[in-house]
């Protein structure tokens, strides 16, 4: 293999470039990101950074010089269109490829009608985070719009900063799709428990006109107004540079399970923009998660660098998010769920812990901050335990 081009100096991105130098790949590799930046990590743009608890720097990515690893980038560029042999760039450059890797992820949905205000704001990049934490510097109150996991964070920082927080969900309770109704009201208790006013079931009509700050028509008629504001209600992916290559972007680019693009010979997809083939269920799952990204890099990375390929983008997804001091996380695919059940109810948020079931199958795990009931669980998700086998381990750690 001559020469690599990975677009995208995100997770994904970055990983692949030292996954592949790792393996032993000598040949050229070029890495192009759209931010002017240092390639960094995005979970803490909605926490640590956003609370000024972190310094940028300590959301680096990579440490070092890519120089180091005689990786040329090309930072501050943007991939404007592409065919099967090359990439070509905003600033007029054309870089041709033996083998691309699409690393260029996502960008947050935007509302129809959403002004351009300078104290409303979506989260997606280092300047989202600045501008955001510049606007609740001079605030008082924040209204966030969707409860998501970037709405949750992003409340929960505030909130212990000191701001009135209101948080308004177009569905019934929080995390309506991802994690049911049970658990997604504990989440919305999370919420109300630290003092955020959360609304559910009331979409958002209309941004109006306010003499300051941020101000929206809801559609029970009425208005919730606040110093600043941010837009949380979900993700589309980046594929308007996409077109030339030719292939189905509408859900994710179509890869097989080792991350090369059906319909291409040698086109790659790592992060939050793929959608590879699960091995065993057939189906092909779009995960936006830290941990999938990192996984498939290093797939794509011995794939490329000719290498047997011994690593695995892991089956079972994992994904973390902090609130209030606390860790939920889940593990597994909560889509893939027919039911949902409590296996330990302390009588707070805190140590609850969910299962998910697909008819007997055990699919996920949610944990509210019990990491060790969740490895406990992780291990028999792992090794396909059922209901039976699930809820008897719940009773029996009951009665410890």
């Amino acid at each position: 293999m001559e020469q690599v081009v990975v677009v995208g100096a995100g997770l994904g991105g970055v990983r692949t470039v030292e996954f592949l130098r790792a393996e032993g790949f000598s040949g050229p590799i070029t890495l192009i990101g759209d931010e002017p930046h240092e390639p960094y990590d995005r979970p803490p743009l909605s926490k640590q950074i956003l609370a000024g608890t972190w310094s940028e720097q300590q959301a680096l990515l990579h440490r070092g010089d890519f120089a180091q690893l005689d990786v040329s980038v090309h930072f501050g560029s943007s991939a404007i269109g592409v065919d099967r042999a090359a990439v070509y760039l905003d600033d007029g450059s054309q870089l041709p490829y033996h083998a691309l890797v699409v690393a260029t992820g996502v960008q947050p949905r935007r509302l129809p009608g959403q002004p351009d205000h300078r104290d409303l704001h979506v989260l997606h990049t280092l300047e989202d985070c600045r501008g955001l934490r510049d606007s609740m510097s001079r605030a008082r109150s924040l209204l966030v719009i969707g409860a998501g996991f970037i709405g949750a964070e992003v409340a929960a920082t505030a909130c212990m900063a000191g701001l009135e927080v209101t948080m308004v969900e177009a569905l019934p309770f929080p995390f309506a799709r991802v994690l049911g109704e049970q658990m997604g009201q504990l989440c919305a208790q999370l919420q109300t428990d630290h003092g955020v006013t959360v609304r559910c079931g009331v979409p958002l009509v209309s941004f109006v006109d306010s003499d300051s700050g941020i101000a929206a028509r809801l559609a029970d008629g009425s208005t919730v107004q606040a110093d600043c504001g941010i837009v949380g209600v979900g993700t589309v992916i980046n594929d308007c540079w996409l077109a030339g290559l030719e292939v189905p972007t509408s859900g994710g680019l179509l890869c097989d399970t080792t991350g090369l693009v059906e319909g291409t010979d040698n086109v790659y997809a790592v992060g939050d923009i793929a959608a590879w083939r699960h091995p065993i269920i057939g189906d092909r799952p779009r995960i936006e998660h830290w941990t999938s990204a990192t996984e498939q890099a290093g797939v794509v990375a011995q794939r490329l660098a000719g290498k047997p390929i011994t690593r695995q983008a892991d089956t079972t997804p994992y994904f973390w998010s902090d609130q209030y001091g606390l860790t939920l996380q889940l593990v597994g695919r909560c889509d893939l769920a027919t039911s949902v059940e409590v296996l330990h109810d302390p009588g707070t948020v805190k140590g609850t812990v969910a299962g998910y079931f697909a008819g007997d199958n055990l699919v996920a795990v949610l944990a509210f901050h019990a990491p060790r009931l969740l490895n406990r669980y992780r291990r028999m998700l792992a090794a396909g335990a059922s209901r039976h086998e699930v809820c008897s381990t719940a009773a029996e750690l009951a009665c410890r």
